[in-house]
């Protein structure tokens, strides 16, 4: 009984010595996390400030916080006594664990980089990739946020997204609309393109250059198929695209 009173009343000793420590290790944490906050507000007001395009902004400060997050991580454990030398043996020794373990996170990283250097889109971009559509909102480190037309975000990983195909939609400000449009043979096609033709050149939304045309698509079934193509800019696109259905 009192080898065990000795070995207990040791251990309480070593941890009330090894409590200072872990409360202080605790308020650089603290000041830690919310002085990364800080930076993380400081540097989008400064990027902001200086019109830096948004998508390498938002890039660069997603890294920015990674490499912050690491470092305090590493002065922690300097503070709870893991030396530097022995902790950057550790990290040496499982580089290659982790290595393998996040080939999907390395690979999107270097997907990221690919995607701002190469710029195949932009944030404010609306964009088709991986069977998904919608606004891109940002370009994290990992992953890409979009926001498609139902409000769903979506991320995409920066590794399949950079290798796979990408359709920007608003890359330029205008864009070719074409509706299919399908009416029975028994009206007047001349009539029905010639009114069709006066309708879309008399909507304000619809460009004169290049001009509207109608082109006869289909023959089937006593129906024929029309492709009626115009010009819009990016942002009319559904409402031209509707009008053209109504006026049909």
């Amino acid at each position: 009984m009192e080898t065990f009173n000795t070995l207990l009343n040791s251990y309480l000793k070593k941890i009330l010595q090894f409590v200072p420590e872990i409360v202080t290790s605790l308020i650089i944490l603290a000041i830690g996390l919310w002085l990364i906050k800080f930076l993380k507000k400081l540097a989008s007001k400064i990027f902001l400030e200086k019109r830096i395009d948004p998508t390498f902004a938002s890039f660069l400060i997603d890294a920015l916080i990674w490499g912050l997050r690491i470092l305090l991580f590493v002065i922690i454990a300097s503070k709870l006594g893991i030396q530097t030398s022995s902790f950057v043996a550790i990290v040496g020794a499982m580089s290659l664990a982790i290595g393998l373990s996040l080939q999907g996170s390395l690979s999107n990283f270097a997907g990221g980089v690919l995607l701002i250097l190469f710029k195949p889109f932009k944030v404010g971009d609306v964009i088709e990739a991986q069977g998904e559509s919608g606004r891109v909102v940002a370009i994290h480190i990992f992953s890409t946020q979009i926001i498609t037309y139902q409000n769903n975000t979506i991320y995409i990983p920066n590794g399949i997204l950079s290798n796979g195909k990408i359709k920007n939609i608003t890359q330029d400000n205008f864009r070719r609309a074409e509706v299919l449009v399908q009416t029975n043979l028994t009206k007047s096609t001349t009539e029905f393109m010639d009114r069709l033709l006066k309708d879309l050149k008399s909507n304000e939304l619809i460009l004169d250059h290049p001009k509207p045309r109608i082109l006869v698509k289909e023959l089937l079934d006593a129906k024929i198929t029309y492709n009626v193509q115009v010009w819009v800019e990016n942002d009319n696109y559904n409402v031209v695209c509707s009008y053209i259905l109504l006026q049909a």
